[in-house]
């Protein structure tokens, strides 16, 4: 018999939600409806699609495959840039997280004061692995993770970061956020891919590389959470080809307090749904019995 969880609101880094499930940034996450229907859905809270200084068209397509058991994308993170802030005040309490990107700092400071006053929280992008510029290239470096970290802080909400699995050493960067202040960490962004098309003679994305998600990763993210987990003291949000309920309580085993569900939206629009109703139960465990029990 699987393991269930006693359902109910939980707090992840800082944000009090209404289960243990969020919608992972980039997913349904342009659009105020979009967002709102996933938490009527079930999704205990919602990450937007990442924010950055500037509007951005993003890479020419194709932009996204489907792949045997993933996905594979390099949108380029397209996003309107501060004209976002009209879709947040559609909102009024619901726990709504903010991915934002820059390529500095300031950048991010700057992204980060337009939607101080409507984000629950912000979600730092330093692991995208397709955007010159932004992205990975921020969150590869611990001394520049830890500095944007600080800055967005300095607003006064929490912050969570999600880092890159494209490194050496992934607790070498969330040791880096942790100490920029960091209430959570989301592990992980896509893992960099590439995929040929043999009758074209050439990448089958646009942009030639791109990020894999869905199934194909999970265990990479259970990896990397449960690294971190022995490595950093902040909350881990596991997020990476989850898309069962015996996956989410394999991630909290590894050590994570909740996870972010994205590739799975496209097989089950329902999902946080389907999830939800095998994972809790009256009967079921309190969530500090299964964090990090797999740790020996």
């Amino acid at each position: 018999m699987m393991i269930t969880l006693r359902p109910g609101p939980v707090n992840l880094g800082g944000v009090d939600t209404g289960n243990h499930l969020v919608l992972a940034a980039g997913v349904l996450g342009t659009c105020a409806s979009s967002l709102a229907r996933m938490i009527r859905r079930g999704a205990g809270a919602v990450v937007t699609k990442s924010i950055g200084p500037e509007p951005r068209s993003g890479h020419p397509g194709p932009c996204l495959v489907v792949l045997e058991d993933a996905l594979m994308n390099a949108m380029g993170l397209p996003n309107p840039s501060k004209e976002f802030t009209e879709e947040l005040s559609k909102f009024s309490d619901e726990p709504v997280i903010v991915s934002i990107f820059g390529g500095n700092p300031e950048q991010f400071n700057e992204v980060a004061g337009w939607f101080a006053d409507k984000a629950r929280a912000f979600e730092l992008n330093v692991s995208c692995p397709h955007a010159s510029g932004f992205g990975a290239q921020i969150g590869t470096n611990p001394d520049m993770v830890k500095a944007c970290t600080e800055v967005v802080k300095d607003w006064k909400k929490p912050v969570w970061v999600k880092l890159t699995p494209n490194v050496t050493d992934i607790t070498e960067i969330g040791k880096a956020a942790q100490e920029g202040g960091a209430d959570a960490i989301v592990a992980i962004n896509t893992v960099k891919a590439l995929r040929i098309s043999t009758e074209m003679r050439r990448p089958v994305l646009g942009n030639g590389f791109g990020g894999l998600s869905g199934k194909a990763i999970f265990p990479i993210a259970i990896r990397c959470v449960y690294e971190l987990y022995e490595a950093c003291d902040v909350p881990i949000i596991g997020c990476g080809g989850v898309s069962s309920a015996n996956d989410v309580i394999e991630m909290m085993m590894a050590g994570a307090t909740g996870v972010e569900i994205g590739s799975a939206v496209a097989g089950d629009p329902d999902i946080f749904r389907t999830i939800s109703d095998e994972l809790y139960s009256a009967e079921g465990l309190p969530s500090k019995e299964i964090v990090g029990c797999a740790h020996v």
